[in-house]
């Protein structure tokens, strides 16, 4: 049985007992959520305890990797801007989108109790843009890590990390080769506990249908339809993009974007469709095989356009949810965040993805975690979108860069 059968059969089992429970006996199923929610929150605390070394070690190895990548030549460098330019936009447009598309729905109140039910309080940030600005720069980086305090964490990772890009190769080579074991580490320790995530998600499903019943249902189609528009949104303009930028005619680029889409749906894995992506790249778009040679295992390697729209737009659910208004400094604090984990994260497996960058993001931006757990069970159902995504950004990208190398030439 696949990782993703068994998270799901978790899902289902916590959500028919606990609706059962909710519809037949309300004051029993108060009474089993009250016994089986320690034990969710018990599998939460072994995900959450990854986190801090998990995220200071991807941002530090990710800006180390793509300082090599952009010191390769002029092309590599191009590829890097358009990653961070594309990946912002993405995340600006999931800020400014997500919750205005939430704006119109009403949250069902049994929803946001049973979540404030089962959550730890919100430490949303406190104060105007003055405090959020000082926020950044910790005064204590062990304090900030200590506290999962992640942005202050992420700015000193970022300082760190381009520290390290101006040491002689060899100390620099064995910090991030530290570090790289480091996250490597903490990836196989979320394995261990994605091993039982059948029962931590069935314990927290159960907990939270029995207090909210058929509300947590509608809730979870919503955030499915969220993501799955969001992402149908990215997909064409990003083919405006190749299109306007990257100098492409429209009929053009879709005959050879379309054999990609194909392979991408059907493998769910952007590395798995690479091969596609340098055949139509090369022989159906004409693009010069020392760009796309180049731009598209990068783009592999360090490019998920998706991303920064799923911590967006889980975090906007989480507080459409719970009744919460984001701020702007919370948005803004998301969309820096989703920039510099994605970079980093692109090379980690499955469900492990969707827990170890959605959690500072969402930690970040003042939101509670627990829900990330059933968010990420459902989230098998976007995630073909999602692949789709990532591979027409990866092919954009590419003519992007190609017309910019032609330009020059």
């Amino acid at each position: 049985m696949s990782q993703t059968t068994r998270v799901l059969s978790g899902l289902v089992g916590g959500i028919v007992l606990g609706i059962l429970l909710a519809w037949q006996s309300p004051a029993m199923g108060l009474t089993v959520a009250s016994i089986v929610e320690p034990f969710g929150k018990l599998w939460l605390n072994a995900l959450q305890m990854t986190v801090v070394p998990l995220v200071f070690a991807l941002v530090v190895v990710g800006i180390n990797q793509a300082s090599d990548a952009a010191h390769s030549g002029r092309v590599a460098r191009q590829a890097i801007i358009s990653f961070v330019i594309l990946l912002t936009a993405a995340a600006t447009l999931a800020a400014v989108l997500a919750p205005a598309i939430l704006g119109m729905l009403q949250p069902d109140p049994a929803v946001a109790a049973a979540l404030r039910g089962h959550t730890e309080a919100i430490s949303a940030p406190s104060g105007g843009w003055a405090d959020a600005l000082v926020a950044m720069v910790p005064s204590n980086a062990i304090s900030a890590a200590a506290n999962a305090a992640m942005l202050p964490l992420v700015t000193f990772a970022l300082f760190f990390g381009f520290a390290l890009t101006r040491l002689e190769p060899e100390p620099r080579a064995q910090v991030v080769g530290l570090l790289k074991a480091i996250s490597d580490a903490m990836i196989i320790i979320v394995h261990w506990v994605l091993w039982a995530a059948p029962v931590g998600i069935f314990a927290l499903v159960l907990a939270l249908t029995a207090r909210a019943g058929l509300g947590m249902l509608q809730a979870l189609g919503i955030y499915i339809l969220l993501e799955c528009a969001l992402y149908v949104l990215c997909v064409v303009l990003l083919i405006g993009v190749a299109v306007a930028f990257g100098k492409q005619r429209l009929g053009h680029f879709m005959s050879g974007l379309v054999p990609v889409q194909a392979v991408a749906a059907s493998t769910q894995s952007s590395l798995a469709t690479l091969p596609a992506m340098l055949d139509s790249a090369q022989n159906r778009l004409g693009i010069p095989a020392r760009v796309s040679g180049l731009v598209l295992p990068m783009a592999v390697s360090l490019f998920r356009i998706t991303s920064p729209i799923q911590y967006l737009a889980t975090a906007c659910f989480i507080a459409w949810a719970l009744g919460v208004a984001l701020t702007p400094s919370q948005l803004a604090t998301g969309v820096v965040l989703s920039v510099l984990v994605s970079m980093g994260s692109v090379g980690l497996p499955g469900q492990a993805i969707f827990l170890a960058t959605n959690l500072p993001i969402t930690t970040a931006m003042g939101l509670p975690i627990a829900p990330l757990p059933v968010l990420m069970a459902v989230d098998a159902i976007p995630d073909v979108l999602a692949t789709v995504g990532n591979a027409t950004g990866d092919m954009t990208v590419t003519t992007v860069v190609a017309a910019r190398n032609t330009d020059q030439e």
